[in-house]
């Protein structure tokens, strides 16, 4: 798949680091370094924007290293860019832990994930009971065991 891309950052592209990876790192857009507080949370600018094929979003991921070494993650994982979004892409990052994280300029903040996406048309109907029955029925929350 072809997207187009526009970078107002002096980073490469994201790409994928692997023939089999699913996420592509998205870079701190930053002109000097920035401190994130204990639970302080900033949107971090790419400096990419993007043209996505009607049908497809990119998943704005947290980084599984950054979340486990130093408490930091996407606030809203995952994040969505819609197809007709044609700002800067932003990340919007929360220091969940007990320490200072300085994030500096093109350090891979999070990934993205491009996938396809449907549109539902919703069918009312008037009670649970015309939904079909399945296995697990209405239990949630831990229903389904440890």
């Amino acid at each position: 798949m072809n997207i187009k891309i526009v970078n107002k950052s002096p980073f490469d592209l994201p790409r994928y680091a692997t023939q089999a990876a699913a996420g592509m790192d998205l870079r701190a857009n930053l002109e000097a370094p920035v401190t994130l507080a204990p639970m302080q949370r900033m949107i971090v600018p790419t400096g990419l924007s993007i043209e996505l094929p009607i049908g497809y979003e990119a998943q704005v991921r947290p980084r599984s290293g950054l979340a486990a070494k130093h408490g930091i993650t996407v606030l809203n994982a995952p994040g969505t860019v819609d197809a007709d979004y044609r700002g800067d892409i932003g990340v919007i990052l929360i220091n969940l832990s007990d320490q200072p994280f300085e994030i500096v300029p093109g350090e891979r903040i999070a990934q993205m994930v491009i996938a396809r996406h449907e549109q539902a048309e919703w069918i009312e109907v008037a009670s649970v009971e015309a939904l079909a029955d399945s296995e697990r029925g209405a239990g949630g929350f831990g229903s389904t065991g440890k």
